[in-house]
């Protein structure tokens, strides 16, 4: 077979599978119909769609908004804060101003030495946990060379 006959034959077949409405022989078609029944099915084709794409889009919207949180959040919590910034947040918190101006002198006087025992007992305070700071290195250092020698 030539290439033309190979053409020709493809054609015939194309041809008969297509589904063309057959028209019945001597009765009136309505043309307006078949225009209205094309319409409809090419409107619902498009309704569908938009429903389709409606519902991609509010999708895409959902998640479009979870990674904007996500990123929010690790902008909030992804920053460690260093151990300075931890301490100049604590002083900050703990920091109290000072209302000096309208006492006379013996309540400033009673203020000074509330200070004064504040300080202390900071002080005091700040010396025991050296304390127990020192101690629990040595019994760390002992217990890895108890670990160290056991090996």
């Amino acid at each position: 077979m030539s290439d033309t006959e190979e053409m020709v034959e493809e054609w015939v077949q194309f041809m008969a599978n297509i589904s063309v409405p057959k028209i019945p022989d001597g009765e009136k078609v309505d043309f307006d119909d078949i225009q209205k029944k094309r319409q409809e099915k090419d409107l619902s084709e498009l309704q569908s769609l938009i429903e389709a794409h409606f519902e991609q889009r509010k999708k895409e919207e959902e998640e479009l908004l979870s990674l904007v949180n996500r990123i929010a959040d690790n902008k909030k919590g992804g920053k460690k804060q260093t151990e300075r910034e931890k301490k100049k947040k604590i002083l900050a918190e703990r920091k109290k101003t000072l209302n000096i101006d309208h006492l006379n002198e013996d309540r400033l006087k009673e203020k000074a030495n509330e200070l004064w025992n504040l300080l202390m007992g900071l002080e005091s305070e700040k010396f025991d946990l050296t304390d127990t700071l020192k101690r629990q290195k040595y019994d760390v250092r002992g217990l890895h060379n108890r670990v160290q020698f056991s090996l």
